[in-house]
């Protein structure tokens, strides 16, 4: 017996055009292709349009590789095409300001890579312009959409921790070890990426945003560059690293809650150690992307004393979050799969006009970040505890 095409829900279909075709591209490209049947059903279609790149060769490879229909060499022409609805910007840091905010003044809705811009006047024109052109914005703070994050933003927001104490963060990684094998790449400019780790890590300012469901209100910061000059790609000899390697700050939250935040490119065996603790006065948190579907919780009343230590949870239970559309309990999730997720909450925000935020990050919150990144940056030129100017 054959399919009838008759039962197939009829569904919308959404217009996707992609700047952008690394690493992050092929992330946003595999959820694209994957929503659709396993987010069943879908609020959307997402329609693979056109994918942009300066190398044609490679952009041609991208599209022919993940089924876009066609592709662009200049981003101005791509936005030009009236099948496209939705532009995902995965380009440069340096990228970001001018194609989405050309796109949210045609009429289009942007998803935007972290971090949302350089810097905080160049977040605030994308926020402002998406706001005055009434389109659906979203800063891809992907870890939001892991279930035990959102799990864990959930016990904290019913109370369940009571009132909080700390918040600490680290994203470790060591990819630009040994220093001597690693050139000198567009995230080591300060004019192409706007800051070093502190901007590939702001993942751990807005968790930490996102869980508490309070803003970062002050910080004492100190930014480090330890290789300062590395090699240029062609061999010429070598170029400027103006950018920071690591950063390690103390904040201060508006709730009155404390707290650490630390990043590097430089920790010799961290691959993608991102990990956060929170502490409450009924009990704790904690988490580590590396196994990403347990939570570690901790109560601190209701059990004997000798046995209040941390529970592992395994997040992958029927009610948990989004998991329905997934594997039977114990059948893990993997780091792609927040991109399906984050992307389905998108769509679904565009079809049924939904707000965006608080489950997804807004242009507003990459903006909220990128205030706490500046301040991070004053904080460490001048030596001085610094407030975020929202």
């Amino acid at each position: 017996m054959g399919f009838n095409e008759a039962e197939k829900p009829d569904l919308p279909r959404i217009g996707v055009g992609m700047l952008g075709y690394a690493f992050m591209g092929r992330a946003h490209s595999d959820a694209y292709r994957k929503l659709d049947y396993m987010m069943y059903p879908p609020p959307a279609i997402p329609d693979l349009v056109a994918v942009c790149g300066r190398n044609k060769e490679a952009v041609a490879g991208m599209a022919a590789r993940f089924g876009y229909k066609g592709y662009y060499t200049d981003w101005e022409e791509m936005l030009e095409d009236p099948r496209i609805q939705l532009f995902d910007n995965v380009g440069p840091n340096n990228m970001h300001e001018d194609p989405s905010v050309r796109a949210v003044e045609a009429g289009v809705h942007v998803l935007c890579e972290k971090p949302l811009a350089r810097t905080t006047e160049e977040a605030r024109h994308m926020w402002d312009a998406a706001v005055k052109n009434n389109v659906k914005h979203m800063a891809a703070f992907n870890y939001r959409f892991v279930p035990a994050v959102r799990k864990a933003r959930d016990l904290i927001q019913t109370g369940k921790l009571g009132r909080i104490y700390h918040f600490r963060a680290m994203y470790l990684q060591d990819w630009i070890l040994p220093h001597f094998h690693t050139p000198l790449l567009w995230r080591h400019n300060k004019d192409v990426s706007g800051t070093g780790a502190l901007g590939d890590f702001s993942h751990i300012i807005d968790i930490g945003h996102f869980l508490l469901g309070s803003r970062i209100s002050s910080v004492q910061s100190t930014l480090k560059t330890f290789i300062p000059e590395r090699a240029l790609m062609d061999g010429s000899g070598t170029g400027k690293v103006d950018v920071d390697d690591a950063f390690a700050s103390v904040v201060e939250f508006e709730n009155g809650a404390i707290g650490t935040l630390e990043g590097t490119r430089l920790a010799s065996g961290r691959k993608n150690y991102h990990v956060f603790e929170v502490n409450g006065e009924k009990g704790s948190l904690a988490w580590n992307l590396e196994r990403l579907n347990e939570l570690d919780v901790q109560w601190a009343e209701g059990e004997p004393a000798e046995t209040r230590g941390f529970q592992n949870v395994l997040v992958t239970e029927s009610g948990d979050p989004w998991i329905e559309n997934w594997w039977p309990p114990g059948h893990v999730l993997g780091w792609e799969h927040t991109f399906i997720h984050e992307i389905y909450h998108l769509l679904d925000c565009i079809i049924y006009d939904k707000e965006v935020a608080p489950g997804g990050a807004t242009f507003e919150d990459g903006y909220n970040a990128c205030v706490v990144a500046d301040a991070m940056v004053e904080s460490s030129e001048t030596g001085r505890r610094v407030d975020c100017k929202y």
